[in-house]
This record gives C-alpha cells, structure tokens and sequence, in this order.
C-alpha cells in the first residue's frame, strides 16, 4: 500500500490560471503527478486532495466516507462555510438513515416524469422573458440579469411556493452564503434571515395551502416548522444558483468555440447531448466535494485513516484523460454522461432532472432567438465567479 507525502503541495483553494474556464493548474499538475495528496486549508490544518475519476467515483460512493460536517475532520473552505454547514444542517450533510429519510421526502418531486412534465411551463418563462428581454427594439442585454438568473429562480419559485416578488431577497441571501469571502457573521446573519423567512411562509401554508412543495411537507406532518424552513432554505437557493450559473457560463463558453455553438444551431437535437458536455467541461462546483472517513478506507492504494478529511475535485476527475480523453477540450458530440458533476452515490443531486430541464430549454432559446448572439465586451473583461462557491460569471454583456 503507498503513502502519499505528507507535505501539503498547497493551500486550497488554488487560483485560476490563463483559461478560465479550466481547473486551477495546481489540481491539474496534482492529477498528472500525485493524484492523491495532502494540501493545506485555510486554518493551517491538512486533508487529502483526490483528482482521479475513478477514485473519486469510489469515495463518493463509500459509506465509510462521512457527508456529516459536524465529524472531527470534516474539510471546510473557510470558516463561514463551516457556519453555513453546521449551524442549520440540512439532509445534504447528513449521512444515512437520516439522510435516506429526509431525501425520501422529496425524491417524488423530482423524478424525471414529473419534471418533464413541466416542459411547457418553463419553455414559457424562457420564452417571455426573452420576449422582455428584446422588446423595443433592444439589441443588447445582460444575459445574467435578464435570463440566467430570473429562469430557474421562478421555477423554484414555482415549485416551492415562494413569492417571486421577493427574489431580490433570497438572491442577495445566497450571494452571502456562497461568497468565499463572507465572514461567520454574515453568513450567520444572512441564514437566520432567509430560514426566518422561509418558516414565516411555512406557517402561513398551515391556514392558506397551495400546490407548492412547502405545502406538501406541511401537510405530510413528519417535519416541523423548523425543519422546513431549512430544507426550503437548500431547495431555493440550490435550485437556482446552480442553473443561473450554468447558463451564463455555457453561453459564453459556446461563444468561445464557435464551432460547437454553430453544430447546435444546425442540429438542436444534439443539446440534450451538449448539455452533458458543458457539465463535465465547466464543471461549476469549483471548490470540489469534501467528506471525511469514519472508518480507515485504501483508495486508489493509499490509506486513508478514519478522521481524515477529503476533497474531491470533480473538476479534474470530470477532465481526467482515463475516462474523458481530449477532455481538455469542449466537444458537444461528446458522450459525457459519465461525468460527476453532480456528484455520485446517495448524495448526487437530486434536482438534476431539473436542471437537465432547465439548461437544454435555455440553451435552445437562446441560440434559436438570438442567432447574431455575441459578447459586447472583451473577454478578458468578463467578471468571473472566482470569490463564489459556485463558478459562473457574475455578468454577461451581449448582443445580437
């Protein structure tokens, strides 16, 4: 069995290189030279970096391997993400039976025919918002503020209950507890006000009960109030941060290979493909996936020793040249349905269906709608999500 060098190679997170749209080098040269090594965090301590597909792929599916953010040992970014993570848990740092229970609730929500069945619902919302969009003869936009942003946050918005009209609210909530940057208090401030929030809708489903999920778990009676609150705080931020940012930042990176977005207008068959693509390729969980063993575990012949943490970069596992060769490159025709961008075992997404939904009905209507789409900056002046949890572009200037 080998052991890694326990010297940390660096501090995670690493800082972007000349491709924005590509792994931090130093995961990258990590993968190619020790797959699986020891970095530093943020308060000096040390936890093992995986790159490797396959490895990764085990981790995730291991039950010896904790999502629990309350074990010793657990890897967090910074020390308000461990505040976000622990001071209100939700099923998503659970481990089973616990986790299994709460995520029964509502794996029926998003199965695929249910989700499919909202196809006409949000193909209108693209539909009018583009409309609005390119109104009065309009010939440039912010792609990010117009579209990205506002699709998925009124679908959610939809399915959970939540009032639209106060999407500025729980929007400028989540930019607080997504920023690496946000200190324990904001994060603290800005979580109490949003399950504050969410629990005051909650209670107001109790006397005036509508179609929407938090109705749903109100009448199932298993969950307080409480409760509630902090699975509505997962689903609504979640469900429209992740999609938000995979739009913005997959139109741009069709912009830049203009011979990928030039197939998909000549064969919008294939977007469902390219959706695929565009996940493993931009892969928008920048900081990667992180765990801890409960139990000592070999992985790809190393010893992980039970209370040792680890972070798994997806963004390199869903590049890596075993699984995904000439990954480096964007490729629509790609068969990518391998990647990991949403994770894998218990704990992969289960809004995915959705967000399949969402990203092939937005990249449609853009490239049908727009068919002079362009950047109106220079690239190089595009802001780019590197301070966020969630990669992206915080916007997109274009025009057509």
């Amino acid at each position: 069995m080998a052991t890694a060098a326990q010297t940390p190679r660096f501090t995670h997170p690493a800082a972007r290189g000349t491709c924005p749209f590509a792994p931090p080098p130093a995961y990258t040269q990590a993968q190619q030279e020790e797959p699986i090594s020891r970095i530093s965090l943020w308060d000096g301590t040390t936890t093992w970096l995986l790159t490797r597909h396959e490895d990764i792929k085990a981790v995730l599916a291991d039950a010896r391997f904790s999502a629990d953010g309350s074990n010793p040992g657990f890897p967090f970014l910074t020390a308000g993400i461990r505040q976000l993570n622990t001071g209100q848990r939700t099923f998503i740092r659970m481990d089973d039976p616990e986790h299994a229970r709460l995520r029964r609730m509502l794996t029926g929500e998003f199965m695929i025919k249910k989700v499919e069945a909202l196809r006409p619902e949000i193909q209108r919302i693209a539909d009018d918002l583009l409309d609005r969009m390119t109104a009065d003869g309009r010939t440039g936009a912010d792609l990010v503020r117009e579209f990205a942003l506002p699709l998925p946050s009124l679908v959610i918005c939809l399915l959970l209950g939540v009032p639209y009209e106060d999407h500025e609210f729980f929007q400028d909530c989540s930019r607080v507890l997504l920023s690496r940057e946000s200190s324990v208090e904001e994060v603290t401030a800005a979580q109490d006000r949003l399950v504050d929030y969410l629990i005051r809708l909650t209670e107001s489903k109790r006397t005036q009960p509508d179609d929407g999920i938090l109705s749903r778990l109100v009448e199932r009676g298993e969950l307080n109030t409480e409760e509630i609150g902090a699975m509505g705080r997962l689903l609504l931020v979640a469900g429209h941060e992740t999609t938000a940012n995979m739009t913005a930042l997959s139109v741009l990176a069709l912009l830049r290979n203009p011979e990928q977005l030039d197939h998909l207008r000549r064969n919008p068959g294939a977007i469902p493909g390219a959706v695929e693509e565009l996940l493993r390729y931009l892969t928008i969980i920048q900081s990667g996936l992180s765990r801890v063993a409960v139990q000592d575990a070999e992985i790809g012949g190393t010893l992980i020793r039970a209370g040792e943490g680890v972070v798994c970069m997806v963004s390199t596992a869903n590049r890596d040249e075993a699984e995904f060769p000439g990954g480096e490159d964007l490729d629509v025709t790609r068969d990518a349905r391998r990647h990991l961008a949403f994770g894998f075992g218990v704990h992969q997404c289960l809004g995915q269906p959705l967000a399949r939904l969402e990203l092939q009905i937005a990249l449609d209507t853009v490239l049908r709608r727009l068919p002079e789409l362009r950047l109106t900056v220079p690239f190089e002046d595009v802001p780019f999500r590197g301070d966020m949890l969630i990669y992206g572009v915080h916007e997109l200037p274009i025009g057509w």
